[in-house]
């Protein structure tokens, strides 16, 4: 099967057309595909739930809204950045330990910064770990070796075969295909701290993005089910029976993951058809899988 068509329509006219790149994955076989499940893609921020996997396992005391925002791309709402805050407190550490750049937009917090529940965890671990803080987003260090171990034994890779870059936070993002995403998460609920990281998404999606975010919004649909997007059109998810996702919008646009989420995990209308509206209010197009 090809990859899924997202159409985006003005009027009678086609505008544009997204490719979209998916499969699932359940016990460790491709059981559904669109496209190309080996496509090698970054894990971006969809990585962020097994990049907590180290908190889960080595802080009992980390509450369950602060593994949520461990694992979320927030938009500095304020019960998220009360979360981050905490977690921050709890690791100990400030704001200043934060080896995080001022995110444009959003004012100097460090805090405010959409990657902070991350960091703040990362903290916790050094901390736990008695790993020094300073340098901690560089490859160098044991927290990123550590990472990259976890990420790569998720997938069931050796971890010289992920391939890694410099995500936009300044830490290590992954190269994986999707169909090791997917198989990353149907199994990351199995291993020593998914279960706690799972519940943490299951019970706060709001923390995760946001509302209307694809991730929230996937989550709130499907009982059960943990979702994490990333940048360049990315999302991964798996239901709580083990079967894994990934999707990419092969452009990298995002506007094309809610119709391609619609049509390949039978999600509802308000999915299936992203209205186009002017600045009047008035519905001028659609974007829809033809």
């Amino acid at each position: 099967m090809g990859p899924i068509r997202v159409t985006v329509r003005r009027g009678a006219v086609a505008e544009a057309v997204h490719r979209v790149h998916a499969v699932a994955v359940e016990n460790g076989q491709v059981v559904e595909a669109a496209g190309d499940p080996m496509l090698l893609t970054f894990y971006r921020s969809s990585s962020k739930p097994i990049q907590a996997l180290p908190l889960a396992r080595e802080r009992d005391d980390v509450t369950e809204e602060e593994l949520a925002i461990a694992c979320a791309s927030h938009r500095a709402q304020q019960q998220q950045l009360d979360a981050a805050g905490r977690l921050l407190a709890r690791a100990p550490a400030t704001e200043a330990d934060l080896e995080l750049g001022p995110q444009e937009g959003r004012g100097p917090s460090l805090l405010a910064h959409n990657c902070s529940g991350k960091h703040a965890g990362f903290l916790a671990v050094c901390r736990a770990r008695g790993w020094p803080t300073e340098g901690y987003r560089h490859a160098s260090h044991p927290l990123q070796r550590l990472l990259l171990e976890d990420v790569a034994a998720c997938a069931e890779l050796p971890p010289e075969e992920v391939a890694t870059a410099i995500d936009g936070c300044g830490v290590l993002t992954f190269a994986l295909t999707l169909e090791r995403m997917a198989h990353s998460f149907s199994r990351l609920e199995r291993l020593p701290g998914g279960d706690r990281i799972a519940a943490a998404m299951r019970a706060h999606p709001l923390l995760i993005g946001y509302e209307g975010a694809n991730d929230t919004e996937l989550m709130r649909r499907l009982p059960g089910w943990i979702a994490k997007s990333g940048a360049e059109g990315l999302l991964c998810a798996a239901s709580s029976e083990g079967r894994g996702v990934a999707l990419k919008v092969e452009d990298g646009n995002q506007r094309a993951l809610p119709p391609a989420l619609a049509s390949f995990l039978g999600l509802g209308d308000d999915f299936a058809v992203v209205r186009l509206e002017n600045s009047h209010g008035e519905s001028v197009g659609e974007i829809v899988v033809e």
